[in-house]
């Protein structure tokens, strides 16, 4: 019996990117069984524009913003007991899938000898850039037995990834529930996927291709300005208050995020102010996130 796939989108202000995004849904060569597009509390006409898309199964608009991480949570379990999805399907409103970028997805994910966590999109800019903020990490000491059956399903093994395009198992999504809506935005996907993935299979697979319509092509070591605090303070819940890395991963990653913000400090023009919203992030992360 074929699976059910849900889409789920998060929307805010953005009408005409979600209009886009809509279209590629609808224009899948792998139909969607569901689309549930969660309208985080938007001051335009994005919930009405959603509802009278065909292609759109339910809008759930959210009495306030909730942030990315609101978003998702509410959107996943929308999916998965509402909709009885099998797979999630996880966009941002700026994201616009080709045609066949869920039947690659799902391609690989029966290709794969044996079971499927999260299979994630190639993200490319509208210049056909691939976008460095949504690669996936690679999973640090994956076996050559692992790298092989990931090629297979022609990917490779992934650690993490972001919320722009990963299919989602949802005997995974009831393990080990929701993102943490407390995050609001910045660091709520890795430590989602990373927390699936602990033991979870990932594939990263090239060939589902995404555009990732983001208003700047650029990384994660770009100056994100008052944003920062949230980077701080969701980092330092990752790493002292999840359960989504072990100590070796814990370790390596930390000392990672160390180094980026060492140099997103280096490059920024106004380094004080960052510095300062770096220790409002950090006496924030004092409390710990509220049970989503």
């Amino acid at each position: 019996m074929r699976e059910r796939v849900v889409a789920v989108v998060v929307a805010w202000n953005r009408r005409d990117l979600l209009e886009q995004n809509l279209t590629g849904l609808a224009a899948q060569t792998r139909p969607l069984d569901a689309v549930v597009v969660i309208d985080n509390a938007s001051t335009d006409d994005t919930a009405a524009l959603a509802a009278a898309h065909p292609v759109v199964s339910e809008v759930v608009t959210l009495p306030r913003n909730t942030g990315g991480a609101g978003g998702f949570a509410a959107g996943i379990a929308r999916a998965v007991t509402t909709h009885a999805a099998d797979l999630v399907w996880i966009m941002d409103d700026d994201t616009v899938p080709t045609a066949t970028a869920l039947a690659e997805l799902t391609s690989a994910r029966a290709r794969y000898p044996g079971h499927v966590t999260i299979a994630a999109s190639r993200a490319d800019w509208h210049d056909g850039r691939e976008h460095p903020m949504n690669t996936p990490r690679p999973r640090l000491g994956a076996s050559r037995a692992d790298r092989a059956r990931a090629a297979l399903a022609g990917g490779y093994p992934v650690r993490s990834a972001s919320f722009v395009s990963i299919l989602v198992d949802a005997d995974a999504i009831r393990r080990h529930g929701l993102p943490v809506a407390d995050y609001f935005l910045w660091n709520d996907d890795f430590e989602y996927t990373t927390r699936l993935l602990r033991r979870g299979v990932g594939l990263y697979v090239p060939a589902s291709r995404v555009y990732h319509l983001t208003k700047v092509f650029g990384s994660s070591d770009a100056d994100p300005g008052p944003r920062f605090v949230n980077e701080v303070r969701n980092k330092a819940w990752l790493f002292t208050r999840s359960d989504a890395l072990g100590p070796v991963d814990r370790t390596l990653y930390a000392a990672s995020t160390l180094r980026r913000w060492a140099r997103m400090l280096l490059r920024s023009d106004e380094r004080a102010a960052l510095a300062g919203y770096g220790r409002q992030g950090f006496a924030e992360a004092r409390r710990a996130p509220r049970p989503t």
